[in-house]
């Protein structure tokens, strides 16, 4: 059964039944003279003083601002002291190093090159002969080949950043 239905089958309402409540009214106490004024007397009225405008802060909100802004610069500018402070260091470093190969002489200098070229050759070889190894016994997967080029290529970079030293050494002593 619908909600029509079920209305339709009761008893009927009068009109008077069937109309909205009336809302009530509020009766105004007071006179419309006086409901617009301020009371000045009340704590709610504030002044500023006459040279409110000319101040730097003028509310507190602000000076809590420009407070967080005086502390964030004052940390940027210790970072980047640190940051120099930590070039500093890691230039020093890199001058003792350079230095050391500078102080090599020549037939030093020739024996550390040749010694590094020796222990990639030896390195490259010893790798091959493992890959082959696997290889014959069907276990040379992509995950050894990776291990292996993994393995060359860190020796290559640590071999190109040695290199890099002793050139800027050699060329620091001509």
């Amino acid at each position: 059964m619908s909600y029509a239905a079920a209305a339709a089958s009761g008893p009927r309402q009068s009109p008077a039944e069937a109309a909205a409540p009336q809302p009530p009214e509020v009766i105004s106490s007071e006179s419309a003279s006086t409901t617009s004024l301020v009371d000045v007397d009340t704590p709610s009225v504030r002044t500023v003083p006459s040279d409110f405008m000319d101040q730097d802060v003028k509310t507190e909100t602000q000076a809590t601002r420009q407070e967080l802004e005086d502390a964030a610069e004052r940390a940027r500018a210790e970072a980047h002291l640190a940051k120099k402070k930590g070039a500093k260091k890691a230039h020093k470093a890199d001058n003792v190093i350079t230095q050391w190969f500078a102080d090599l002489s020549d037939g030093a200098s020739s024996a550390l090159v040749l010694s590094n070229l020796t222990a990639v050759v030896g390195l490259s070889a010893y790798l091959g002969y493992k890959a082959w190894g696997l290889y014959e016994r069907g276990r040379l997967d992509w995950r050894n080949v990776g291990i292996g080029a993994g393995i060359v290529a860190g020796v290559g970079v640590i071999e190109g950043i040695l290199g890099g030293y002793l050139y800027k050494g050699k060329k620091k002593q001509t």
